[in-house]
């Protein structure tokens, strides 16, 4: 679905150890002899073996040295602080102006539970780190029953966040990446991947992203109920992720991918 004023934008785990222990011993009595033999113990069933935890299939690369006369690196805070030192790693990439849109709280982990969710078909306004996209969300009524195009000047509503993305420094970002990704990995098992990587999470959500097709022609819409929906089934049906990337419009979408496509380089190698 699409909003009309918005954009769309813990589960704990457990581990079971199961322990198997058999034990077995009895006396054995002969029938010619009146004497007790020792009884004798069962050998223990062997414990199963130890799984060996999946590699990641996409690791992170080791982070460079710091140069000579800057300085050791500060120790990384905890997870409940590190959200500040997040956000202040982020203003020197994207700008100040990058503040007046990050949440103030749990920036981390709603960055990290954002990024999960993008292949999915919904994403909470309450998980989102960033702030809607200025502006009323706009279409082209075709004068015919609940039918209508998404206006092409709906599309400008994007200009700010996708020109701070894509010109800002990747290098940079992918330095600050890297500082502060133990937090972000600790953030993404607390989602309830315990053996997970962030990682290789990242890696499929940009390729998922990528795989968003291509739209020729307006984008045509219905309005049902109080929200508009693509008009074409497959197109509602899919991610949210995927649905931004056509709210943008084609030019900032493919602003976007090629980005992404170099950050992807940067943090899987390929």
């Amino acid at each position: 679905m699409i909003e009309v004023v918005a954009d769309d934008f813990k589960i704990p785990w457990l581990i079971s150890i199961l322990l198997v222990v058999g034990t077995a011993g009895g006396l054995w009595y002969f029938l010619k002899t009146a004497d007790q033999l020792a009884p004798t113990a069962a050998a223990p069933e062997p414990l199963p073996a130890e799984i060996e935890p999946e590699l990641p299939r996409y690791p992170m690369p080791a982070r460079s040295e710091p140069q000579p006369g800057t300085g050791p690196l500060i120790p990384l805070p905890s997870l409940d602080d590190g959200g500040a030192y997040f956000r202040m790693s982020l203003l020197d990439v994207f700008g100040n102006d990058m503040g007046e849109l990050l949440v103030a709280e749990l920036l981390i982990e709603k960055i990290v539970t954002t990024m999960d969710n993008l292949p999915r078909s919904h994403i909470s306004n309450r998980i989102r780190p960033i702030g809607p996209v200025s502006g009323m969300f706009e279409v082209v009524d075709l004068d015919d029953d609940q039918k209508y195009i998404l206006s092409e000047s709906n599309y400008r509503r994007y200009d700010y966040h996708v020109d701070m993305f894509t010109n800002a420094d990747l290098d940079a970002f992918f330095d600050s990446y890297q500082r502060f990704y133990p937090l972000l990995q600790e953030a993404f098992v607390g989602l309830g991947y315990p053996q997970g990587y962030l990682n290789d999470r990242v890696v499929e959500v940009i390729d998922h992203l990528l795989d968003t097709p291509y739209v020729e022609g307006p984008i045509r819409l219905v309005r049902p109920h109080v929200l508009y929906e693509f008009s074409d089934p497959e197109l509602e049906a899919l991610s949210s992720g995927q649905k931004m990337m056509l709210r943008m419009g084609r030019d900032h979408a493919a602003q976007v991918q090629q980005t992404l496509r170099r950050f992807r380089t940067l943090i899987a190698g390929a």
